[in-house]
């Protein structure tokens, strides 16, 4: 087996070396990522809601708007990843 004539890239990070390894970065575009995380939000938003009144009564109500939160924000980065998603193939086809 024959060594490659290139080198290999060194970083020197304050008194640390380190040799960065030359593979390609992996193909993720989040999308996988976020439906899961909102679906979690989700449910966890429905499995609170018949414990309303008694979430209300200790205090705790605040926990259903965060998973209320948590889904609506994880719906619009989805949106995001998926339009990046499809920029990105454009993008690679023209």
């Amino acid at each position: 087996m024959s060594q490659p004539d290139e080198q290999p890239k060194v970083h020197a990070i304050g008194n640390r070396t380190y040799i960065v390894a030359d593979v390609d970065p992996l193909d993720v575009d989040g999308v996988r990522t976020l439906q899961i995380g909102s679906a979690i939000w989700g449910v966890a938003f429905l499995m609170l809601l018949p414990f309303s009144g008694r979430l209300k009564d200790d205090g705790h109500l605040w926990w259903m708007w965060t998973c209320l939160a948590g889904f609506g924000i994880g719906v619009l980065g989805w949106d995001l990843c998926v339009r990046r998603r499809n920029a990105r193939r454009t993008s690679q086809e023209s």
